[in-house]
């Protein structure tokens, strides 16, 4: 019976060095993290959000002409119309057609699509009339300027209708960036890392850091984390209508338009995920905030015309 106290004894010391070892660690790495110099300048928004510091990004006004897609929509809007492939099943009928796999049981990522074959697979799904605007670029929408991130679902909805906009349903988020023939990237049938900032190698994040997002070791952590780029960086991940950015970089919040929770992530980020048109992300609730979240808004054609 002694024997046996005594090793419960000295396993339960040898828990409470590991213990303390492992707090020692943790505390010398915030203490590392604390005194490293930033890679960016960050700056706080709302009190709440994030966003790297540059110059002002290029004027609404420059980009629309240069663009030649506003439409009937608001400065800095794409005017988006035509005809929507509609199936509950389109994203499994869409990896039938996948000729080369990247990540398949897992990430589900392809490295490229057999576009013949797929219009043949999808000649035939029914198709509903879309009309609608959304913005060109991530929020705050300029060409240049870095997305804003940390921001949970509601607070979306309220950064756009302080724009007189709304969050894009996820039907409008996802015609815009697959278009009528509804290919599975916004720039064609071709997974492309240079195309789209995509498939960067995932950095561990620590939870307790951006437990508390308005704080100085929140942003510290962000800056370790970021492997995104300004909107309108890469001129090649752009849809068929125009809009930039759709898949990578930062994901993006859009309302659901299925029976659930209406918060539904769309896009992806930076990381090796599946960063297709179709796919939804529907596991987080409305106040869920993490690293890599942003938003785009949408509105209605018409509105707010010439402001």
């Amino acid at each position: 019976m002694q024997i046996q106290r005594s090793a419960r004894g000295i396993l339960t010391t040898l828990l409470a060095v590991s213990a303390i070892v492992a707090w020692g660690h943790d505390a010398r790495t915030s203490e590392r993290n604390a005194r490293a110099p930033l890679a960016h300048e960050w700056r706080l928004v709302a009190g709440r959000h994030w966003q790297i510091a540059s110059p002002p990004g290029e004027a609404l006004e420059t980009t629309d002409a240069a663009e030649g897609n506003r439409g009937a929509c608001p400065p800095g809007m794409v005017d988006v119309r035509g005809k929507m492939k509609v199936s509950p099943a389109l994203d499994d009928l869409q990896t039938t057609t996948c000729l080369k796999w990247v990540e398949k049981e897992q990430g589900k990522r392809c490295a490229e699509y057999d576009r013949k074959k797929w219009l043949e697979v999808s000649g035939s799904l029914a198709t509903r009339d879309m009309r609608f605007c959304i913005d060109r670029f991530e929020y705050p929408n300029r060409k240049g300027e870095y997305p804003l991130i940390v921001v949970n679902f509601y607070e979306g909805g309220l950064l756009c209708g302080g724009q007189k906009k709304r969050l894009c349903s996820e039907d409008e988020w996802t015609f815009a960036c697959e278009g009528e023939e509804a290919q599975p990237y916004p720039n064609g049938y071709t997974r492309d890392a240079d195309a789209c900032v995509t498939d960067h190698a995932p950095r561990r994040y620590d939870e307790a850091a951006l437990r508390f997002r308005s704080e100085d070791r929140a942003m510290r952590e962000l800056d370790k984390l970021w492997q995104g780029e300004p909107s309108g960086a890469r001129p090649n991940c752009k849809s068929p209508f125009g809009v930039y950015d759709m898949t990578g970089n930062v994901d993006e919040w859009t309302k659901s338009t299925a029976p659930g929770r209406a918060s539904i992530l769309k896009g992806g980020y930076w990381g090796p995920v599946r960063t297709r048109c179709r796919p939804s992300t529907r596991a987080h609730g409305e106040a869920f905030t993490f690293y890599q979240q942003g938003l785009r808004c949408c509105a209605d054609p018409g509105s707010l015309r010439g402001e």
